[in-house]
């Protein structure tokens, strides 16, 4: 496999965990006010992120430093085309970034009130904004940037809902089923425009049929709508690995549109780092992201029991 070829594949993996993990925490951001009642089942619904949320946002300093270093013209002909979303993704991050530091630390009901709307605002801006941005990639006009972000974010819910179902006990996951079950009504009409609309970007742009991408996109189709009737029947574990599935086939396809130019007139090859770079950048990887892989999985492990709302 040419060293281009690779870090294409690394970088789409890369993204893929980015919005495998940082889905379901913008999800459970924005439905902490939605399904928990007073204080205790607050902190039961944002522990489930609390001990990963930060490690979560690692996944995309990776796949964003991984494009300057292999792909510095594929880098800032996407920051420079999205500028204005980029700065909004970025400072959404940190307004939740900011609301969940700070909402242990405020005494008063009022301020941790600002702290919960600043994480659901910080959590839905790049829950929206990453979807329209990457739609705006393979089609132009505000409508599929609007569908795309659209999808991207009730995606995130339902993901957070089946996310929280599977992490908390009692009132906050009978609510967290339900959410996910009102999201799931609009996720699939949605997914079936937006997931078709990959293929049929691609198969414009090349002229020709793309049955690569319509099997990606009916895989995608089919896991989501596996993940709605798992949730439906109580299976909180097979509803997550179904919806995560479902981000992941949907991430796998929009990459696999964008091979072999990532931006209108940029090909990869134009796009990529010199071959020492590349090599460089292939030794330091192969050293450093099993370990990575490695803690990130342990953390996982460690915080995989159920959590309950504490007394007040």
């Amino acid at each position: 496999m040419e060293l281009t070829t690779l870090w294409f594949s690394i970088i789409a993996f890369l993204w893929t965990g980015f919005f495998v993990l940082e889905g379901f925490d913008f999800g459970v951001g924005m439905l902490t006010p939605l399904v928990s009642r007073g204080e205790p089942e607050r902190k039961q619904a944002l522990a489930t992120i609390g001990p990963v949320w930060d490690g979560n946002e690692v996944w995309l300093i990776s796949a964003v430093g991984a494009m300057f270093a292999a792909f510095p013209a594929w880098y800032a002909g996407l920051l420079s085309e999205f500028y204005l979303p980029v700065v909004l993704v970025l400072t959404g991050l940190i307004i939740r970034g900011v609301g969940l530091e700070w909402r242990g630390k405020v005494r008063h009901s009022s301020d941790r009130a600002w702290c919960d709307l600043g994480i659901a605002a910080g959590s839905a801006l790049p829950a929206f904004l990453w979807g329209a941005v990457f739609a705006a990639l393979l089609h132009d006009g505000a409508a599929a940037a609007l569908v795309g972000g659209a999808f991207s974010l009730v995606l995130c819910l339902l993901h957070g809902a089946v996310f929280l179902a599977l992490k908390t006990s009692g009132p906050v996951r009978t609510r967290a089923r339900r959410a996910a079950l009102a999201a799931s009504a609009v996720a699939l009409p949605l997914g079936a425009v937006a997931l078709s609309g990959i293929p049929a970007a691609a198969a414009a742009a090349a002229g020709g049929a793309a049955p690569l991408l319509w099997a990606c996109a009916l895989a995608a189709m089919s896991a989501l709508a596996a993940g709605v009737a798992l949730t439906w029947r109580g299976r909180d574990g097979w509803a997550f690995t179904a919806t995560a599935s479902a981000i992941a086939l949907t991430v796998a396809a929009l990459f696999t549109a964008l091979w072999p130019a990532p931006l209108p007139g940029l090909t990869v090859a134009e796009a990529a780092s010199g071959p020492y770079t590349l090599t460089t950048l292939t030794w330091i990887g192969l050293l450093v992201l099993p370990f990575v892989l490695a803690y990130q999985g342990w953390t996982y492990w460690v915080f995989r029991r159920r959590l309950t709302a504490a007394a007040s």
